[in-house]
């Protein structure tokens, strides 16, 4: 998969340093996956919350941090959309972000 907007990750990392590793993990196995459906991504994040309009909710650090992005499956294709806390997150609607 091509992961979109890095930059996203390297920032967050840089004000919350618990997430550099998880974060990083999270984008190499990313990179290297050929999702081709939520089920796809659910066999390799079985925590990830799949959304409408191709979103999906990742925990991050024990479900402190939550990373939604939506996915272009055909073209393999992965956005980053949001990356926060546990409650920022909540304050967002995670299927239009």
């Amino acid at each position: 998969m091509r992961v979109i907007a890095k930059r996203a990750l390297l920032d967050f990392w840089k004000k919350h340093a618990d997430t550099k590793q998880q974060l990083k993990a999270w984008y190499n196995e990313a990179e290297q996956a050929d999702w081709k459906s939520p089920n796809d991504i659910k066999k390799d994040y079985p925590s990830a919350s799949i959304l409408e309009g191709n979103r999906v909710v990742f925990n991050i650090k024990g479900n402190n941090y939550r990373l939604i992005v939506r996915i272009n499956y055909k073209y393999g294709v992965v956005w980053i959309r949001f990356i926060g806390t546990h409650a920022e997150y909540d304050k967002v609607d995670a299927t239009k972000i």
